[in-house]
């Protein structure tokens, strides 16, 4: 099991999401308020690969000048629309279109789509031994240093940490972990799902390092059939938290039985992560 989780998470969600199938062979699922921003950003120092950024806007952002909290996501291919998506799209849009008709509460989100074949490099802030990356860093100060000044100017946001997530999956997961932990006065909520921490060892020390006096709010969760080290490697990273002094309070872990490590079950989860995060009814 170790080994084909490996081989699964490594292959197909690093490589794999620059997706093989003809995006125009597929129906775009995009709503109206998706759209992919005219500037694409590239990240010098981490490769020569340029982003496109998409934006799903809440549904009255046009009728309105209120500011809006933001969530930003990896592998923005995925999130929005099944005609770029790898295997299925996470339908953010939706889930928060229908959030907004029930509850009036409206988010901005900014999906950063993944380089393909180096995604491993982007989303892991250290290396591991048999399958490199460890440019996370490089990364992550993308999305605080050019980024979201970027967002922050361009659209109406709620600029502070309490109104800023960072969401993504396995090594999206990992490397949201790593950003919101290390820029808690940037991302000051984390939702970090199926999370690799089997990526590194060195996660241990980094969250002993960051855990004890952060403030961030932290949602870990992971599906029971991902496999033991998936599920073991975030008991062992909720405890370590707890040890060093991360406030239960601002901890929630969720683990779902029939949880698997695909798009599927990432979008039936994302909404009671949101909802967790800002402490939505």
């Amino acid at each position: 099991m170790k080994k084909f989780l490996l081989v699964f998470v490594i292959l197909v969600l690093s490589f794999s999401f620059s997706f093989s199938q003809n995006a125009e062979e597929r129906k775009s699922t995009a709503s109206k308020n998706v759209s992919i921003i005219e500037k694409e950003f590239l990240i010098p120092e981490l490769n020569t690969i340029s982003h496109k950024i998409w934006v799903y806007l809440p549904p009255n952002y046009t009728k309105t000048s209120k500011k809006y909290p933001v969530i930003y996501m990896h592998d923005g291919q995925n999130l929005f629309d099944n005609a770029t998506s790898y295997i299925g799209e996470w339908e953010v849009d939706e889930t928060l279109n229908e959030l907004f008709n029930k509850t009036g509460k409206g988010f901005i989100v900014v999906g950063i789509e993944n380089a393909g074949e180096e995604r491993i490099n982007e989303y892991t802030p250290w290396e591991n031994e048999k399958y490199g990356g460890g440019k996370g860093e490089i990364y992550i100060n993308f999305l605080v240093n050019t980024l979201k000044p970027y967002i922050d100017a361009t659209f109406r946001t709620k600029k502070s940490a309490k109104y800023t997530a960072l969401v993504g999956s396995s090594l999206g997961g990992l490397i949201s972990y790593y950003g919101g932990l290390k820029y808690p006065t940037i991302f000051g909520k984390i939702g970090a799902m199926s999370t690799s921490f089997w990526f590194s060892n060195k996660v241990e020390n980094f969250t002993k390092e960051h855990g004890k006096t952060n403030k961030v709010k932290l949602y870990i969760y992971v599906g029971g059939k991902e496999g033991e080290d998936m599920v073991s490697g975030t008991e062992k990273t909720e405890k370590l938290l707890l040890e060093t002094g991360f406030k239960s309070k601002n901890l929630k872990t969720t683990i779902n039985p029939e949880g698997k490590h695909n798009e599927t079950t990432w979008k039936s989860e994302f909404l009671a992560v949101v909802k967790w995060l800002y402490n939505i009814k």
